[in-house]
């Protein structure tokens, strides 16, 4: 499923770092603006317990986990709408992009520059919020230039849509983003098409320092970001960028041993991860057999066909019916064989909506 999430924020504030850690595919990472010009692109495994769990009581030949994009894109300055620093660059890319995770640098440290001379997270939320916004309002203002012709016509299709985009011109106006305006689903399908910058979901990646790990929350950057993603409806994940990075290099015992002595139950990327996956709306269903255990992405409210075809498209086109067993129901069962017995495999059709979760075989014909 080609959905991706963009990694963005001011210039030096560990988004690349944070990108190296996530995918260790060795993005460059140094000391001055526009490192990053080009996006990095990084497919990131999702951890997942249930995975393993399967693994353990299938014994297959193979473990394939659920995997989604990250992509680390270019550092942004004051002016971006207006084409300043990489500014076109970095809009373009986050066009392209599901969901946003912006980290903000919440620690101090005088060998790292800062694109403005100080450390003040609300101060760079506001900037970047700022210019995405200034790009959704010229996107506007365009578009209203042509219904503003077209709806003389009566078309009462674009005269919804005109409704629409004054509505959206008048938050930008006052600086709220798209998603914060309020308008009706109806009104949004309208100007779906312009891809604005501020409809997209938003996840804070709080980069602290290394004291700061075990309580991040006494950081007083860390509880600004907070408030500020609060107001938002916005959810915030405290992560040490050049810990987690360090920690990415250790072998599996290691790493563990290693999260442990910072008595920590999870690292701060599989956090980062299993939040972005949730921000994009996304649940997990499984496949398992002696060949293999996998673990398969889709879309919540996704029906049973259209797993399938995430799978092969010719289980979606002859798609019979699919054999369901909530993940849950079959770890109780302690196999396949016990949960049959005991009734707990059901059949679907093709109007079942796949539940996180759900164990399943489909049945298809070509």
């Amino acid at each position: 499923m080609p959905l991706m999430t963009g990694i963005v924020g001011l210039p030096n504030v560990g988004k690349s770092t944070l990108f190296n850690a996530i995918t260790r595919a060795g993005a460059e990472s140094a000391n001055y603006p526009f490192c990053t010009i080009d996006p990095n692109v990084g497919v990131v495994d999702v951890p997942d317990e249930r995975l393993e769990r399967l693994a353990e009581m299938f014994k297959p030949q193979r473990v394939v986990p659920t995997t989604f994009q990250f992509v680390d894109i270019a550092g942004l300055v004051k002016g971006a709408s207006r084409g300043e620093g990489l500014g076109n660059k970095f809009l373009a890319h986050i066009r392209e992009v599901d969901a946003i995770i912006h980290v903000v640098r919440c620690f101090e440290d005088e060998n790292i520059t800062h694109v403005d001379g100080r450390v003040d997270p609300e101060g760079d939320i506001e900037t970047i919020n700022l210019e995405l916004v200034l790009a959704d309002l010229e996107s506007v203002e365009r578009r209203l230039e042509r219904t503003s012709r077209q709806k003389k016509s009566g078309d009462k299709e674009i005269v919804k849509e005109h409704e629409a985009l004054l509505k959206l011109r008048e938050g930008l106006a006052e600086g709220i983003p798209a998603r914060r305006i309020g308008l009706s689903e109806e009104e949004r399908e309208r100007v779906r098409h312009l891809n604005l910058l501020t409809f997209k979901k938003v996840l804070y990646a709080a980069n602290v320092g290394e004291a700061d790990v075990a309580d991040p929350d006494a950081n007083p950057h860390v509880r600004t970001v907070r408030r500020i993603a609060e107001a938002e409806g916005a959810g915030v994940i405290p992560i040490c960028a050049r810990l987690e990075a360090e920690i990415a290099e250790l072998q599996e015992e290691d790493r563990r041993q290693f999260l442990e002595e910072l008595r920590l139950k999870a690292s701060g990327l599989d956090r980062l991860v299993a939040a972005a996956y949730r921000l994009l709306g996304l649940i997990t269903f499984f496949t398992a057999g002696e060949k293999e255990v996998r673990a398969w992405t889709i879309r919540e409210g996704t029906k049973a066909p259209q797993a399938a075809g995430v799978i092969h498209s010719d289980f979606e086109k002859g798609f019979i019916r699919a054999e369901v067993i909530a993940y849950e129901d079959l770890t109780a069962a302690g196999s396949m064989a016990q949960a049959r017995e005991r009734g707990l495999v059901r059949l679907e059709g093709k109007d079942y909506v796949v539940q996180d979760g759900d164990v399943m075989h489909f049945r298809f014909a070509v």
